[in-house]
């Protein structure tokens, strides 16, 4: 009795309001009449992980219902699918798609934000057996960092801007560890210009970082190599000036002397 109760409710559920289904071609969900509730379906595969059945109820949405608000959630979403199946470049434009489509819309800074993110997964891997993400290719924190910026300029009010400030710091943490590998690779080789000029574009480009310390040092350390007084002075002189108050600005105080 109890079966033949459940069989009776769920085919009511089915064949009731707005949010009846209706069965699709051979291999397609069951569509519900109702953009929204083929967005909760589509929300729902997205929670179990069925990114193939949640992209057919988002794309459903997007071209079954072009002229409701409730597509252009769908297209939102349809990136957020690539972007679950690590399709990154797929998925950035998408969003890019979106704030071209829509730049007034109201979730216009989550597109941007998401579409700078897909640059952040795409950083190299730190597999412990591979070579550490400094000694590789940067172009994807570069593009990361680029992309941090330009969305804290366009959004400053957003909910995503203390993570994206946190994303772009440590992109620039990243950066800056690279060219003190890359100096440190021209140091072993005596190349001192070499060296000064990598350290001097990673202060000029990426300040603030930990590393600021250890690169006017190691700056300090070139300019002598070049025999260059006057730079290795004003090098002291930057420490004292960037790290005021510090361990390092005492020393570098008792480098210049009195």
């Amino acid at each position: 009795m109890r079966s033949v109760v459940a069989c009776l409710t769920t085919l009511l559920l089915l064949t009731s309001g707005c949010a009846s289904l209706t069965q699709g071609p051979a291999g397609e969900p069951n569509y519900a009449t109702q953009a929204d509730a083929n967005l909760a379906l589509g929300e729902k595969a997205m929670e179990d992980k069925d990114l193939l059945k949640a992209e057919k109820y988002f794309e459903y949405v997007r071209t079954k219902f072009p002229y409701l608000e409730a597509a252009r959630e769908a297209e939102l979403r349809l990136a957020d699918v690539d972007f679950a199946r690590e399709m990154f470049p797929e998925a950035r434009d998408k969003y890019d798609a979106f704030i071209k489509l829509h730049p007034t819309h109201a979730k216009v800074d989550y597109a941007a934000y998401r579409a700078a993110l897909t640059f952040v997964q795409e950083y190299p891997s730190e597999f412990f057996a591979l070579p550490p993400s400094k000694e590789k290719d940067q172009k994807s924190i570069h593009d990361a960092l680029a992309a941090m910026t330009d969305f804290l300029r366009q959004y400053p009010d957003s909910s995503y801007t203390k993570d994206a400030k946190a994303a772009a710091d440590d992109a620039r943490k990243r950066l800056a560890e690279h060219e003190l590998y890359v100096a440190a690779f021209y140091a072993k080789r005596e190349h001192w210009p070499a060296v000064a000029q990598r350290l001097e574009g990673m202060l000029k480009n990426y300040p603030g970082t930990q590393y600021e310390e250890q690169a006017l040092f190691d700056l300090h350390h070139a300019y002598l190599k070049m025999n260059d007084a006057t730079r290795a002075q004003e090098t002291l002189r930057q420490v004292v000036k960037r790290l005021p108050g510090t361990p390092a600005a005492e020393r570098a105080q008792r480098m210049l002397g009195p």
